[in-house]
């Protein structure tokens, strides 16, 4: 694993307790742990750079999901611009500087796959990857089915196919990997991003090849 973020401050204490407490009974595709990865990931993104900033980054970092409970249940459309504003006020409750505040802000409003903003600082651009990177893979591909299997989504139809059109047959987690997951590695902001992406996304289209086999019932 590549290097770590700068030590921690009493601010970012802070800010990382708060950020937790948006997690609690968080569904596994989107919990805690999520965060923690990304925050892993991130490391290894930001390793032996400097023009990071260590400190927006990791709020961005930790504060990037706070919203998306709250999507999933259908009380806010877009977790990206929630977050964004209510980490605003968090970083505001604490006392950071207005630069910092907004820089963080911008991080999470850009992280989101589908919100059409373009990742402007390094930071963001490392949010996006990392937060992407755990979609990718093992993980991703238990993120997939767990999402489904919360939502109660079908894990494929009776005939799944890999050209984006299993939703007509009520299987959108299979769906899920065409229509989002196997783009991801053709999204990657940073050099290193793209390396880790290409490995996990190999792994995803070895699996979802054994996947469209064995959900035929062929051996």
């Amino acid at each position: 694993m590549g290097e770590k973020l700068a030590p921690e401050s009493t601010e970012s204490s802070d800010v990382r307790s708060i950020a937790r407490t948006y997690f609690a009974d968080a569904p596994p595709a989107h919990d805690w742990l999520h965060v923690r990865r990304v925050e892993r990931l991130a490391e290894q993104l930001a390793a032996g750079r400097d023009d990071v900033d260590d400190s927006v980054l990791r709020y961005a970092v930790w504060l990037h999901d706070v919203g998306r409970q709250r999507e999933d249940a259908g009380a806010i459309d877009d977790h990206a611009n929630w977050g964004a504003r209510e980490a605003e006020s968090i970083l505001e409750s604490i006392g950071l500087d207005r630069e910092t505040i907004d820089a963080v802000a911008h991080c999470i409003r850009a992280h989101r796959f589908s919100n059409d903003v373009e990742p402007r600082s390094p930071e963001a651009r490392i949010l996006c990857d990392a937060d992407n990177l755990d979609a990718i893979g093992a993980v991703g591909i238990a993120r997939v089915f767990s999402h489904g299997g919360s939502n109660g989504f079908p894990m494929h139809g009776i005939e799944p196919s890999t050209d984006g059109n299993d939703k007509s047959a009520g299987a959108p987690s299979r769906t899920h990997f065409t229509e989002k997951i196997l783009t991801l590695s053709d999204r990657m902001y940073t050099d290193a991003g793209r390396d880790l992406a290409a490995e996990r996304h190999a792994f995803c289209e070895r699996f979802l090849e054994r996947f469209d086999r064995e959900s035929t019932g062929a051996v």
